[in-house]
């Protein structure tokens, strides 16, 4: 059996080979992501093999582990000490890893209540594009200076680095939770959101469809009860499985054969105003849209709300929101520092990467 010290050897010969040949590498584990952003082609690197919790301190909150855990054997290890990924990651496959989880910087419903998976990654180890093994940040909250640039792995689809190992605060599962439904309309939901979203209630969750908007409210029991009857609404039945059909889009409304897009847009921005059929998440910042309409007036109508929409299934290109040219431009840059031939998962986010 290859261990691990060899296996990272075998990964870091690897990238270094391709850096100095100028060969594109495609970065690999489960492939559940491979569905997001822009194709990417190039020798296979695959970091399956690289996997295993490093280390786990329950009562420091805190979790290493290797790119190509599985993400269900992290939750059962945490689910097992009463605790969890509080960004909720979706898997969108039953070969979901962590790296990946991390590399396509995905939350589930709870994103904006406890944060993003960015927020989370305390510290990463990774190989960059000349084939060095890197360490940034560490196992403790306050522990960066200067840039941050663990956190910025999140979200790069591996064009900045290789995943070896992510560091991760954990927090506990709540004690009670809570799903409330009630009767609106798209409109009447946004209000209700942002009315509910001032009081100091434990809402971890703010979803509407169909003319249904549903609250979940998670932590002690007794604010959990406080809170549900003063908002009253019909308590859903069996909520955990109703979320986790939100989060990893296998509800009735993502399996429309439609193109589908996510638009980040204000909380309290009004409905779309484009054809076809939307959902509301995130208490109104997270949009998903179900259209046939062209993605010029797609991200058109993204930008006139101040926001930007992202083709999540279909064949739009880019498949991300384009990017100013001032923010490009800085994206670049950190893109030459750490990958400066341009051999990791090349074009994944946007062409010029």
């Amino acid at each position: 059996m290859t261990s691990t010290a060899d296996l990272t050897n075998e990964l870091t010969g690897a990238v270094a080979q391709a850096f100095n040949d100028q060969t594109p590498l495609l970065i690999s584990a489960g492939g559940s992501k491979s569905f997001l952003g822009e194709r990417s082609d190039g020798e296979l690197l695959d970091v399956t093999g690289h996997r295993g919790i490093v280390s786990y301190e329950p009562g420091e909150l805190v979790m290493t582990a290797r790119a190509g855990t599985p993400l269900a054997e992290i939750e059962a290890a945490l689910a097992d000490k009463n605790q969890m990924l509080a960004f909720e990651p979706p898997h969108y496959g039953d070969n979901a890893t962590l790296g990946g989880t991390i590399a396509a910087g995905v939350s589930g419903p709870a994103r904006p209540f406890t944060g993003s998976a960015r927020d989370f990654v305390l510290g990463t180890r990774i190989i960059n594009g000349r084939g060095e093994a890197l360490r940034f940040g560490g196992e403790v909250m306050k522990n960066v200076a200067g840039y941050d640039l663990s956190r910025l792995m999140a979200g790069a689809f591996g064009t900045l680095g290789v995943l070896l190992d992510v560091s991760l605060k954990v927090l506990p599962l709540p004690r009670e939770q809570v799903t409330l439904m009630f009767e609106k309309d798209a409109d009447g939901a946004l209000a209700h959101f942002s009315e509910c979203l001032l009081k100091p209630w434990p809402i971890t969750a703010a979803y509407w469809e169909a003319g249904r908007s549903y609250l979940r409210l998670a932590g002690a029991a007794t604010s959990v009860e406080s809170a549900s009857k003063t908002l009253g609404g019909e308590r859903l039945d069996d909520d955990k499985a109703f979320w986790q059909a939100i989060r990893e889009h296998k509800s009735a409304f993502f399996q429309d054969e439609r193109p589908l897009w996510r638009l980040s847009v204000a909380p309290a921005t009004p409905t779309l105003d484009i054809e076809g059929d939307c959902v509301v998440d995130w208490g109104g910042a997270q949009r998903w849209l179900l259209s046939n309409a062209d993605a010029a007036t797609i991200r058109e109508r993204a930008n006139e709300l101040g926001g930007h929409a992202t083709c999540y299934r279909g064949d739009a290109s880019p498949r991300f929101h384009p990017l100013p040219d001032a923010m490009l431009a800085v994206h670049k840059r950190v893109k030459q520092s750490l990958d400066p031939a341009g051999i990791l998962n090349r074009g994944r986010l946007y062409s010029d990467f």
